[in-house]
């Protein structure tokens, strides 16, 4: 089984990779933006677990779950 088919077999296509691939620059983001505020900084303690919430509880689960319409509409038929 090639590899291509078998993540078509788990139902991902080529846009769960690009969204998956969004979603840990995010996270990276975060993390970049934590380590470069200082301790107390409004920069580590409010905006980079604000975006690193956004990309482990919004885009990692969402790069998983995403179906386009046309992928939608053949399980319908």
């Amino acid at each position: 089984m090639k590899t291509n088919e078998f993540f078509e077999s788990m139902g991902l296509t080529y846009a769960n990779l690009y969204i998956f691939i969004a979603s840990l620059l995010v996270i990276a983001l975060g993390y970049i933006l934590m380590a470069i505020g200082d301790t107390y900084d409004v920069l580590s303690l409010y905006i980079s677990p604000i975006v690193l919430v956004i990309g482990y509880i919004v885009v990692l689960p969402l790069s998983i779950l995403y179906r386009s319409k046309s992928e939608r509409d053949k399980d319908k038929e």
